[in-house]
């Protein structure tokens, strides 16, 4: 076990939560730390492309893209959503507080070297093509990220 090593699987599609997962993997990666985030089921929302990616799919593989938010801009809160609004407060608030947006956390997340990796399996499941994922991912099963959580010091589920 290295305690400079730090695994985080994320679950959830929340905007909170999302933030608060992408704020620690960027303290411990600031401070020197090796990060692998791993993103499964909801958490893969996270990763989606905003636009409209043309991708070959089953019924109910569409059915699923439609209904999920595409990308980290559509997120909402886990409490006090409000049909958006919790969100869109949220956010004013972050920008007036100088609170970095999820899409530049994640693109620090990237440039200090944070592991992105999207799980293959909740991807087949959830109808997901990494032709709708952002640049920078890696593709793995639970294998690679127990491999990583087995040498860590901390691991987190959020």
């Amino acid at each position: 076990m290295d305690s400079n090593k730090k695994t985080i699987i994320v679950f959830s599609g929340d905007l909170d939560k999302a933030m608060a997962s992408l704020i620690i993997a960027n303290g411990a990666a600031a401070m020197g730390n090796e990060v692998t985030m791993f993103f499964t089921f909801w958490g893969l929302n996270i990763l989606r492309r905003p636009e409209k990616v043309r991708a070959r799919k089953t019924f109910l593989e569409a059915l699923f893209g439609w209904m999920m938010p595409r990308g980290a801009g559509k997120l909402g809160l886990s409490k006090m959503n409000f049909g958006g609004m919790g969100a869109y407060m949220m956010k004013i608030i972050m920008k007036q507080k100088n609170v970095s947006t999820i899409h530049e956390l994640l693109e620090s997340a990237r440039d200090l070297g944070v592991r992105l990796i999207a799980c293959t399996m909740s991807m087949d499941v959830m109808g997901l093509k990494e032709e709708e994922l952002i640049d920078g991912l890696e593709y793995a099963g639970v294998a690679t990220y127990l491999g990583a959580a087995d040498e860590a010091g901390v691991n987190l589920f959020i």
